[in-house]
């Protein structure tokens, strides 16, 4: 069996690391932080959400559907609870979100770091790689000046998102020097900032609303659930899956926009609502008025944003003041104008070119023995146990064929 290298201790690694270590293969795993699996405990807040009942390509994204289909074939959802059930996690599902039962990440990294050690993977922490060559063998050179050999290299460094869990982009820069293409990463699955003057007094408020990505006055995508005001944007699970599009947008210079529906309504079904509201307290103010219906630390910032005086009794709205609450309510306008960076970002969009890739084995077809697996390649994932779906099944792949 083969002597094999994997770069990088992550979701991805270990799973290959395991895979290859169960077909006798001699497997050396090289991780640059002082422990592997980092990112592993952060993901699901923290209760790891490790996949997803709903599997639908709709939720991975990348250049090549094609390939993201076929990898996704080769180990499935089911592939996944059989794989963690045998090493001790047994399933909860939440809304199609599936988590470990004791609902904790370290749960997951725990069993398997045990699986590792029982293969007996040599696991080497501290080893941040520079260079890798190939003649005959692969020579893997780390930081310290070490050198490690092996037949095939499995990279599954990861792509930029989280720089502090060790993703750095080192992975692009060693597939490179091999002749791959990089797709440019950006952040995906990050907070959204925002350009407006009301952000400071909203800080903080959070609603189940609707948010509408429009790029160039299009809409793009829609995604609901609880929205969260911060004093930089916005924040909350259908921020971040907007997020990859809008970050696109804003890098080809185009126009982001962000439309918040506190409503889900018509501009013309919430003005009726309106009236009949305020026809049950016609001696109140327009700022008392609003009381019970949104946050109240939204009232005046709203007011001002449609410029209508909040001492106004709402018996003397007009029409056109009507008008301009519900749309607000049901519309409110902002544009995008950045993102949180990788520093919060929880995904990378873009990545190695995946044409360049077989998607069977997901060997290099440019250089024989050479593999990848993970976020390092041009494929990523919504919120809900995507992401972690694409590294065991890639890592599931690179593992298996590496180890051939």
């Amino acid at each position: 069996m083969p002597n094999i290298i994997v770069i990088g201790g992550g979701a991805s690694g270990i799973v290959a690391s395991i895979i290859a270590g169960r077909r006798k293969a001699k497997v050396t795993l090289l991780e640059r932080n002082d422990r592997i699996g980092k990112k592993i405990l952060v993901t699901g807040n923290g209760r790891c959400n490790y996949t997803n009942f709903d599997m639908r390509l709709d939720y991975f994204h990348g250049s090549n559907r094609n390939f993201i289909d076929d990898v996704l074939k080769l180990f499935d959802r089911d592939d996944t609870l059989d794989f963690f059930e045998k090493l001790g996690i047994m399933p909860k599902i939440e809304e199609g979100k599936i988590f470990p039962m004791s609902l904790q990440s370290s749960s997951v990294l725990d069993v398997l770091r045990y699986e590792l050690e029982r293969l007996n993977v040599n696991v080497v922490t501290g080893a941040y790689v520079t260079e890798i060559s190939k003649k005959k063998e692969f020579e893997v050179k780390i930081k310290s000046g070490e050198v490690f050999h092996s037949d095939k290299v499995i990279i599954a460094t990861g792509g930029m998102a989280m720089p502090v869990s060790g993703s750095d982009g080192n992975g692009y820069k060693l597939a490179k020097e091999f002749g791959h293409s990089i797709i440019t990463p950006t952040p995906s699955l990050v907070q959204l900032k925002l350009e407006s003057d009301k952000l400071k007094a909203i800080n903080g408020v959070k609603f189940e609303g609707l948010a509408n990505l429009y790029i160039d006055s299009k809409l793009i995508r829609q995604e609901k659930g609880e929205i969260l005001f911060t004093d930089y944007g916005v924040s909350g699970p259908p921020i971040l899956q907007l997020s990859r599009e809008a970050v696109r947008g804003m890098n080809e210079k185009r126009k982001v926009e962000l439309e918040l529906k506190l409503f889900d309504k018509s501009n013309e079904e919430f003005k009726d609502y309106l009236s009949k509201r305020f026809s049950y307290m016609p001696y109140k103010t327009v700022e008392i008025g609003l009381i019970g219906l949104i946050n109240k630390k939204l009232i005046i910032p709203i007011l001002k944003e449609i410029n209508l005086d909040k001492s106004s009794l709402v018996k003397e709205l007009t029409n056109v003041d009507l008008d301009k609450l519900a749309n607000i309510l049901t519309s409110w306008k902002f544009k995008v104008i950045g993102d949180k960076g990788w520093g919060q970002a929880q995904s990378t969009a873009g990545g190695i070119l995946t044409q360049d890739i077989d998607p069977n084995t997901l060997e290099s077809k440019r250089i024989s023995g050479l593999y990848f697996c993970g976020e390092i390649l041009d494929v990523d994932g919504d919120c809900g146990g995507y992401n972690l779906q694409w590294a065991w099944a890639s890592g599931y792949v690179a593992g298996l064929n590496a180890s051939k």
